[in-house]
């Protein structure tokens, strides 16, 4: 109770901060709620290990609600957001209390008057991958599997720069590691990446973004090197395709040439049929043969491919109603009532609001 206190009076403060600008702070909300049923009932509520957003199961529960302020300056900006729900509790387990309802918070500068040049430090949203955390702000109701399994956040330093017309934009990062926000103990490398966005129009955005940093303490750590690209079009107002493709390296032992590798194409297609409506497929592959990231008791390590249907319903602006079913085959690899089986299906259902 005294974190949630806490955080309500940073935010009182902030606001009270900025209140002779009104017009470069704002306060915004968001909460969803959510309901899945995973077929192969797991007994303790969790869905499978690889899944870290919508993974209670057979209950109702929060996934992510926050409240954030922002402010935004012509050479100032910053972000503070605190947050609870499964996600929160899934995705920081392994930071500081104090640091496991930070959702996001960042401070940043614009390092020159005239050039779109800006350094911003803190916590942030991860720079790999077109989904996010905010379920409302992506096609589909529930994460790929790539997305579940690389950073949500970050903590650290960038720099980025983008052009005046807004078509490319490049950053570069400072990194604490893999989605930490409190580096691991006993490893004493920081961790790295870039990411190059470009957008030539309204209708088409592609990305790459990599991560390169060391996994486990001094004594033993690999170097882990991440490769992300993905690409957007909107060949319509009501129809649009999304792709990436994911691969990774890291060392089998330290100091070694051989290396595990994940890799992971994604395909997602969408259509809104109606003002409130919209209709999404998903195609998504998976393989960790040697559990770079994901880890499987099958001696033939994780590879999973999944299939998604997703329907949508707006009834106004803040408010987003979601129905998703979803299958994933992999063989040898769930479990259901203590024996393996080759698939996992759930429904998930979900509202958000935000404001």
């Amino acid at each position: 109770m005294k974190k949630y206190i806490l955080a309500a009076i940073c935010l009182l403060l902030i606001q009270t901060t900025f209140a002779q600008d009104t017009t470069a702070l704002k306060i915004s909300g968001y909460l969803e709620t959510y309901y899945s049923y995973d077929f192969n009932k797991p007994v303790n509520h969790t869905r499978p290990g690889f899944i870290y957003s919508h993974n209670r199961n057979n209950e109702v529960n929060i996934n992510l609600a926050f409240i954030k302020a922002n402010y935004q300056a012509e050479r100032v900006r910053g972000n503070l957001a605190f947050a609870l729900g499964t996600y929160m509790s899934a995705n920081y387990a392994a930071e500081p209390d104090v640091m496991k309802n930070a959702f996001e918070a960042n401070a940043g500068v614009k390092l020159s008057k005239n050039a779109n040049l800006w350094l911003d430090a803190g916590i942030f949203s991860s720079h790999i991958g077109f989904e996010s955390a905010i379920s409302k702000d992506c096609w589909v109701l529930t994460r790929n599997i790539s997305s579940e399994n690389t950073p949500y956040y970050e903590s650290g330093a960038k720099l980025t720069y983008s052009t005046d017309n807004q078509k490319l934009t490049a950053t570069l990062l400072y990194l604490n590691g893999w989605q930490r926000i409190k580096r691991l103990d006993g490893n004493t490398k920081p961790a790295g990446g870039l990411q190059l966005t470009y957008k030539p129009s309204d209708k088409f955005t592609i990305n790459y973004s990599n991560y390169s940093g060391y996994e486990g303490e001094n004594t033993v750590r690999t170097r882990r090197f991440y490769h992300n690209f993905y690409g957007i079009l909107q060949l319509s107002g009501s129809f649009g395709l999304s792709a990436g493709f994911d691969y990774g390296t890291q060392q089998i032992a330290k100091g070694g040439n051989e290396t595990k590798q994940v890799l992971a194409p994604v395909l997602i297609a969408r259509y809104a049929f109606a003002n409130n409506w919209a209709l999404a497929g998903r195609y998504e592959f998976y393989k960790d043969r040697q559990n770079m990231i994901v880890a499987s008791e099958n001696p033939n390590g994780f590879k999973v491919n999944g299939y998604s249907l997703n329907i949508d319903y707006s009834p106004f602006k803040q408010a987003l109603l979601r129905l998703e079913g979803k299958v994933y085959q992999g063989d040898d690899q769930f479990t259901r009532r203590g024996s393996i089986v080759d698939y996992n299906s759930s429904i998930t259902t979900s509202l958000a609001i935000s404001f």
